[in-house]
């Protein structure tokens, strides 16, 4: 299908005199139009920051995708928080399950709250959570000067890196642990 472009003219928020392939900034997104004959007419590619709508298709898609993939069950988000007297959050920890895995995707504890047995906690939460969504394995990253001897200290395993990332002498490492069948969160043997 061909847009109405196809007859001849610019793309609207291309200038006058502007080369009719060419970049542009339009809502804060900077726009590559490809407007010859051999691609399609009259799209854009976009490059900015957050976008929700964005975010919203793109998960809507893949999950509709993974499900006619794979029989796995529904994709759910977990959390676990830890709340001071005025309600406030101490510590959290934020994730998701899928299938018969479970991952990891932030974890934070307020500095006066640290080295108070908050982090242990938050993990022992979120396995045990994730065990009784039908999760086997439990899987983390975390940059080296983050926090991958923790998670080793709590049973997971060193399962590759990246070097480099974000900086040269960082980097990011992947980690897993098995989740013992019993739901006690103990790694299996």
């Amino acid at each position: 299908m061909r847009s109405a472009l196809a007859g001849g003219g610019a793309p609207p928020f291309v200038a006058a005199g502007a080369s009719a392939c060419g970049t542009a900034r339009v809502g804060g997104y900077r726009h590559r139009v490809n407007v010859s004959p051999e691609g399609p007419v009259g799209t854009r590619l976009l490059v900015g920051d957050a976008d929700a709508e964005l975010k919203a298709v793109l998960t809507a898609g893949l999950e509709a995708y993974n499900a006619s993939a794979v029989d796995a069950g529904e994709q759910r988000e977990m959390s676990v928080k830890v709340l001071d007297e005025g309600g406030k959050i101490v510590a959290g920890l934020t994730g998701w399950t899928w299938g018969t895995c479970a991952g990891i995707s932030l974890v934070w504890v307020r500095e006066d709250a640290r080295r108070q047995g908050w982090g242990g906690r938050l993990l022992d939460a979120a396995e045990h959570a994730a065990q009784q969504r039908g999760c086997h394995q439990i899987i983390v990253t975390s940059f080296s000067f983050q926090a991958p001897r923790f998670y080793e200290l709590h049973g997971y395993v060193e399962t590759g890196r990246v070097e480099g990332l974000p900086v040269a002498g960082a980097a990011d490492v992947h980690l897993r642990k098995q989740l013992q069948p019993d739901g006690t969160g103990a790694p299996a043997r």
